[in-house]
């Protein structure tokens, strides 16, 4: 009995395993947008526009975003210490509503996170931490916390900022990403390149230095002994990380990245020349990505391939030389830049995105920004349809956050004369984000990807369909066996 039951196990898991190797292996990318709110920039176009046409909007993007085989949206929801969502902590949004704190019926977050689902588009809700009223605002509600907490707040050229050394700030801005992760199903926090703001000048010229005197004196007169470049960067590191801790203590499996200004420092020996982050923004983002702080970084690299000093296919070479631990390098690419001179094409940039396919763990890029694909620039979305984004993409698996392993769906399978029809019903607890429906027929296996929101497909009787094979995908990546 034993070496029957032992043969028929072998048969099975054989046969498992021959299935496996002969069916194609999904695209894996991360295919993603931002969606930029300050100044009206991506959404809404306008702080004018009513609830329903925000809400149109958001259909059509997140129609194109599908018809274009994206797979995330990177959505701005704190642009300056604002909200484009409904918030107890942060006022409602000039860029929403017209008028910082004024209040509407609809919330774009929430609205946003359940259409892009359906259409199987991941949200990453991004996040200014430090940013607190952009020059483009016109209006300040009571609710602000340059009004509620003025002695967190400091003036800095055309700009208020929390000041990153304040741990009373640093803890504010903390709360409200907690908050976001808590009450909404979003599926990734993120922050792009303002930590310490971009240096401003005043009227003869001169840099003006950022204003966090009274914690540096606070920080020496109790014994610190670092340099104050040294505690900038510090105070920016241990937010970060305590950004990663909480969300990571809130929802395990969410997603934590940070596009950072695509030069660390420059390294004169690899002919990478230019702006300095480290020094200037006070932002270690190789060390966030080498201590695995975050799941994926996105450094901003929005030069073309030709551009000397800066040149693409180099600095993606520099960062995934840092990348000890692994971790994701989605790319920020630019292009919102094309047509700025001869080189920068769409065709430059559907090169940048094959570049980045070469390796395991540098599979995606962000656009900047969807206005870019929106317009249309050079005919970019032509030229993504018909080169690197010409199959869907499942996003590549983070392997670093342990998991149980989904369940493949039961299939029934009804052929007709016209059409054979494969529905499905998920099995387990773990749901799906999206589903692969492998097909065999006369020319042999082909896949597509659908949205959980769908569960069945109606193929040509036509294309002698011999078997159907369905797959549950989760929003990490991580899919059921066979």
């Amino acid at each position: 009995m034993f070496k029957l039951f032992f043969t028929l196990f072998l048969l099975i898991f054989f046969n498992i395993a021959a299935q496996s190797q002969s069916l194609p292996k999904p695209e894996r990318e991360f295919r993603a947008v931002w969606i930029a709110t300050v100044s009206n920039i991506d959404f809404p176009t306008k702080k004018t526009l009513s609830v329903e046409q925000q809400k149109a909007e958001l259909r059509e993007n997140l129609e194109l975003a599908r018809r274009l085989k994206l797979n995330a949206v990177v959505f701005q929801v704190r642009p300056q210490c604002d909200a484009l969502y409904k918030s107890d902590i942060e006022p409602w949004s000039e860029f929403l509503t017209g008028e910082m704190g004024k209040a509407q019926s609809f919330d774009p977050l929430e609205f946003i996170v359940a259409e892009a689902h359906r259409r199987g588009i991941l949200v990453h809700a991004w996040f200014n931490p430090y940013r607190a009223l952009h020059p483009a605002a016109k209006t300040v509600s009571e609710n602000h916390i340059s009004k509620r907490r003025p002695d967190l707040v400091r003036k800095y050229g055309k700009h208020l900022w929390l000041d990153p050394t304040d741990k009373e700030g640093q803890d504010y801005s903390l709360s409200v990403v907690a908050d976001v992760v808590k009450r909404y199903d979003v599926d990734g926090v993120h922050f792009d390149d303002y930590f310490y703001p971009y240096a401003e000048k005043d009227e003869s010229g001169a840099k003006i230095e950022f204003p966090d005197d009274a914690n540096w004196q606070k920080y020496k007169n109790s014994g610190g002994k670092l340099e104050r470049d040294d505690w900038r960067r510090k105070n920016v590191s241990e937010f970060i990380e305590a950004v990663g801790r909480e969300i990571r203590r809130i929802k395990p499996e969410i997603l934590y990245g940070i596009s950072p200004f695509g030069i660390w420092q420059p390294v004169p020996e690899k002919d990478i020349a230019g702006f300095n982050a480290y020094a200037e923004l006070y932002a270690d983002a190789r060390k966030w990505l080498q201590d695995g702080t975050v799941d994926y970084l996105a450094p901003q690299l929005y030069w073309e391939t030709a551009r000397k000093g800066q040149s693409f296919p180099v600095l993606l070479d520099w960062w995934k030389s840092q990348n000890t631990k692994k971790r994701h390098i989605w790319t920020g690419i630019a292009t919102y830049r094309i047509g700025l001179n001869a080189n920068f094409t769409a065709a430059e940039i559907a090169g940048q995105i094959k570049l980045t396919g070469e390796s395991p763990e540098s599979r995606g890029a962000i656009h900047f920004s969807f206005k870019s694909l929106r317009n249309d620039l050079g005919g970019i979305q032509k030229v993504l349809g018909e080169t690197v984004y010409a199959k869907d993409a499942l996003i590549p698996q983070s392997v670093w956050i342990k998991t149980a392993k989904p369940r493949a769906p039961k299939v029934e399978i009804v052929r007709g004369e016209k059409f054979v029809r494969a529905a499905w019903t998920e099995k387990g607890a773990r749901k799906a984000f999206w589903f692969v429906v492998y097909a065999k027929d006369k020319n042999g296996w082909s896949y597509s990807i659908l949205p959980a929101a769908e569960k069945s497909i109606a193929l040509s009787a036509d294309r002698k369909i011999e078997k159907i094979v369905v797959t549950n995908v989760d929003r990490l990546g991580n899919e059921s066996s066979f």
